[in-house]
């Protein structure tokens, strides 16, 4: 049930939980169903408690009913489903279907006050980043496995706890130091695969459980606050807040926090009640959908285990305007993603400090701000040498994790984009991977225009590799940031291919595995 003061929203609930392991589609299925009569019965009965108007009082003072169309758990969604349709149908009211992701963001965005957030939502069978453009939210970045929350439930699994394994690891993460393990950043995708494999194998050979639950914390979450920064520097918001299940971990919510506090953003999780999932955060973005008018036909309310939140129609904020790009790199000291750039145009210098990340580790932040820089440098002379326009690299510092370069470019691409341009930065990826790299974060805040001319920076994130998997993320991080940046992006994302078949690379398999990965950004249940 809803009203505009969240204090008042009322939640019933009876949620299912399994003896051990995950959760079984159909177990869980069973027992909504055996739960929904009692639930919806005691929903209404508060509702017609609380109502202050002159209805009869055997009638419940219900506007709409909503239901979660997806993404979930088809056997749980077709449940409520078909709950939903009977309930609207006993009540003569009508039926708003509401994308579960969508509402872990709205709800956020509701509590906080935030005009235009980035949203960073972790779930158990997802993770991904969201912003609001052109009438849609936008997805910036997004898991290429597996959720987090489900990383997680398969390492306990592995150990032996019952599910959910998320509190039992932040309990005993309480008792443990830092180990190693893999951390996996491409541009704002992240996987989770890597560094699960690694945890069992370092559980198997008797490393201390309480040492690799503080350092899967440790990296996961690092991971999901990293490519938090990258998706507020690139779309210039200092707006953050967290939306899903696991978002209740104090750690995470301690990260996001110092991150935003140490670049001047602000950050907002809502009360643990709205992090995992619930109903509240489905009925407060009924209501706003309901008073927009987006409802649904029954024969229009069938669900969508897959749904995408870049799939919704954002007609609750149709009058709003888009979130607003942050300034360009023109002159002066910018706060990047990853590091303090010094910016002289008259002297046709740059330099740029990898500042200490206080959310992260220590002995990992220094891991990869000295890991990062080196490669920047060797990659970013190696691209000039492949053809591919670079700044010049004048002085570097791996053990300060500063580099000094020189400056090109009047503007970041994302502030002139044109499909030469695009085209140009499609050929410029193709040359690198002709050459055996990775950019690794190829976004139009990482590509400078001078005329007709882009140049690529920012290295920092690229390696070296014979794999055609990798060349494809390579384009699906700069198809993503186009999504992100651009109002028309489809017409972009074409260019990007035209300029990359340009050049010969056996692009057509990097091409094909292209399509393959945009179609794994999609909800991963078990």
């Amino acid at each position: 049930m809803f009203d505009s003061d969240t204090d008042d929203v009322f939640i019933e609930t009876d949620a299912y939980q399994p003896e051990s392991g995950g959760i079984p589609p159909r177990e869980a299925a069973e027992h909504m169903h055996d739960a929904v009569p009692t639930v919806v019965e005691r929903a209404l009965a508060h509702a017609r408690e609380t109502h202050d108007d002159n209805a009869p009082s055997e009638e419940a003072p219900v506007d709409a009913v909503a239901f979660s169309q997806g993404p979930g758990l088809g056997p749980c969604l077709r449940t409520v489903g078909t709950a939903a349709r009977a309930l609207s149908q006993s009540l003569s009211v009508p039926l708003v279907g509401v994308n579960h992701m969508v509402a872990h963001l709205e709800i956020g965005r509701h509590t906080s006050g935030f005009d235009s957030p980035v949203c960073l939502n972790a779930s158990g069978a997802n993770a991904h980043l969201l912003a609001y453009r052109n009438g849609r939210y936008r997805v910036l970045g997004e898991t290429m496995d597996t959720g987090v929350g489900n990383a997680i439930d398969k390492f306990t699994r592995h150990v032996g706890w019952s599910h959910p394994g998320g509190p039992k690891v932040e309990a005993a993460a309480k008792d443990g130091e830092y180990v190693d393990l893999p951390y996996v950043v491409k541009g704002m995708d992240f996987s989770f695969s890597g560094i699960m494999s690694a945890a069992k194998q370092r559980y198997d050979d008797g490393t201390p459980v309480e040492d690799i639950c503080y350092s899967l914390q440790e990296n996961l979450f690092g991971m999901l606050t990293e490519v938090s920064e990258r998706a507020l520097s690139l779309t210039g918001s200092d707006e953050l807040v967290l939306g899903g299940g696991v978002g209740q971990n104090g750690r995470l919510r301690e990260m996001l926090a110092e991150m935003c506090d140490q670049r001047g953003a602000t950050f907002h999780a809502p009360e643990p009640r709205f992090l995992r999932d619930n109903a509240g955060m489905i009925a407060v973005l009924g209501a706003k959908m309901y008073e927009a008018g987006d409802t649904l036909a029954l024969e229009d309310s069938r669900v969508d285990p897959d749904f995408r939140p870049d799939q919704v129609p954002v007609t609750w904020r149709a009058d709003e305007p888009d979130l607003e790009l942050g300034r360009t790199a023109g002159e002066g000291t910018v706060q990047g993603a990853e590091a303090t750039v010094d910016i002289e145009p008259d002297a046709g210098r740059v330099t740029k400090r990898r500042e200490p990340k206080g959310y992260r580790h220590p002995k990992l932040d220094e891991r990869l701000r000295t890991e990062r820089t080196r490669l920047e440098a060797r990659l970013t002379n190696l691209a000039r040498r492949e053809g591919v326009p670079t700044p010049v690299l004048s002085d570097v510092d791996p053990h300060e994790a500063r580099l000094e370069l020189e400056y090109v470019g009047d503007s970041d691409l994302r502030e002139g984009l044109t499909s030469e341009r695009v085209r140009e930065v499609g050929r410029h990826l193709a040359r690198l991977h002709e050459a055996g790299f990775v950019h690794g974060d190829p976004t139009t805040r990482n590509v400078r225009v001078d005329g007709t001319r882009t140049h690529l920076i920012d290295f920092g994130l690229g390696y070296h590799t014979d794999h055609v998997e990798d060349y494809a993320m390579d384009l699906h991080v700069f198809d993503q940031s186009l999504v992100g940046t651009a109002d028309e992006p489809g017409p972009l994302r074409e260019a990007v291919r035209e300029g990359y078949r340009e050049v010969d690379v056996g692009d057509e398999r990097v091409l094909e595995r292209l399509r393959d990965v945009e179609g794994r950004g999609r909800y991963v249940g078990e």
